[in-house]
This record gives C-alpha cells, structure tokens and sequence, in this order.
C-alpha cells in the first residue's frame, strides 16, 4: 500500500485543544446553537483540555455530546490532580469521580489523554499500578505525553505497549522519538503546542507539510488524531485547517492515479 492510499483507508481527525474559534476565523464555520457547535461544521474532533483544570458535570458533558454531529469525535484531558499533583500515586478515588463524569459523552468519547509533568521520571512500579488501575476502569483509547527523557527507553516503550497505551507525537519535541507517536499503535495521537513559542506560534507551511508526510506515511487504517495545542495566539484554528487540505491533497493523488 503506498502512503496516500494508506492515509485514505485510515480515519484521520484532525482538531484544535478546545473549540474557542477567533474572529479572525469566525466567517469559515458554519452556523450552530453554540460554539461547539459551529466548531464542528469545520472539525470531526476537540481534545477537551479544560477536564485538566477543573472538574465537569456528567450532564455538561452530554450536553456537549448531544450538540456534535454523529461521527464528531472528543477526547479528554485526565486532570492535573491526578498527573501533577499525585503524580500517578493512589489515583484509584481520584480516578473514578473523572471516568464517571467524562462517560457523559457515550460513544463519542475516543479516548483520554494523560500528559505528565516534565519531572516525573518514568518509574516502572508506579507507572504499572496507576496503568492497571486506569485500565480497570476505562478500556477505550488512552494516549500519555511523558515530557521527561526517561520515558522514551525501551523499558517504558514496552510498558505502555502492554497496557495498550499510546505515547503522544508532541512538538517541541524532547528528542527525535518523541516527536512521532510510540507506545501503542491502535491510537496514534499528535499534539502540537506551537514553535517557537509553545501555545503562541503559528507553524510555517513546511512544517505542516512534514506533519502531513508523517501521517500519510504511519496510517495504516487505525485512527490517528492531529491536535494543535497553539491557541493562545488564535493560530490552532489555522494551522489545522491548512493540515486538513495538505491531507486532501494527497487523497486526490491517489484519485488521480
């Protein structure tokens, strides 16, 4: 299978770190009762990033899921109480009270998302109990964005493969193997926060191009998501949408053909 048919068989959603859409954007979303809801005329998928911050209701996470189409997919942060402050120790209470409210959105929940403070070295006692307890109450998608060099050794690699977690393809980048995916191959899973300036910059048109090589040429009829985490200037939006075209393109290279 060559690289364009394989990123047309897999299902590639591409999104934004939330659904705040700027004026400057305003005019290429279609109309919706909410925010959210116009969000979704553009993308088929939002990593939930406030869930990291503060605590939600079930009832607004169904109402978030009752306001995106079908097919419209969220996956959601794992709070900071349980990543930054416990860091992974004695999570189980803390655990159920998020599982419980982020099931709200049923079965257009693909999956958490657990990002790690940068000094929390990979342990591997630590990291198998808080895996087994999260497995014992979520068996959907999982991804982790370890941000400490230790996490990236094989030992660490084959534990996440184990519990069938994925590892975030993250720009800025620790090293070479953090920037693609790793871990678990069921869920591939791209964050980028912006470079230069993580959370401010917008990205060059070269370094779009290369994200879309990278997934045409891992797709291989999994999912894989494509996150832009670079919000605070209001680039997220932009940098998605040119993502969303340069992959068209290379679909219609394989129509063409």
């Amino acid at each position: 299978m060559n690289e364009s048919s394989s990123v047309q068989a897999a299902r590639v959603r591409i999104g934004c770190a939330g659904w705040s859409i700027s004026a400057t954007h305003r005019d290429a979303f279609g109309a919706g009762d909410s925010m959210l809801a116009r969000y979704a005329t553009v993308f088929d998928a939002v990593e939930i990033n406030s869930s990291f911050y503060r605590p939600h209701q079930r009832k607004t996470y169904e109402r978030w899921a009752a306001s995106v189409p079908a097919d419209f997919r969220f996956s959601a942060k794992l709070p900071k109480s349980i990543s930054h402050e416990a860091r992974l120790h004695r999570a189980g209470p803390l655990l159920e009270p998020f599982i419980e409210e982020v099931s709200g959105l049923g079965a257009k929940l693909s999956g958490l998302l657990l990002q790690l403070p940068p000094s929390l070295a990979f342990d591997a006692r630590t990291a198998a109990t808080f895996f087994r307890l999260l497995r014992a109450r979520w068996n959907g998608g999982c991804v982790c964005e370890p941000r400490h060099a230790s996490w990236f050794a094989p030992a660490a690699t084959q534990l996440l493969r184990k519990h069938a977690i994925g590892r975030v393809g993250a720009d800025p980048a620790l090293s070479e193997d953090a920037r693609v995916p790793g871990g678990d191959g069921s869920w591939r899973y791209w964050r980028w926060h912006g470079s230069p300036r993580m959370y401010y910059s917008a990205y060059t048109p070269s370094a779009l191009a290369e994200l879309a090589g990278q997934i045409a040429t891992t797709a291989d009829g999994g999912e894989t998501w494509a996150i832009f985490d670079n919000t605070a200037a209001g680039h997220a939006i932009g940098d998605a949408r040119s993502l969303q075209s340069l992959l068209a393109a290379h679909r219609g290279r394989v129509v063409a053909t």
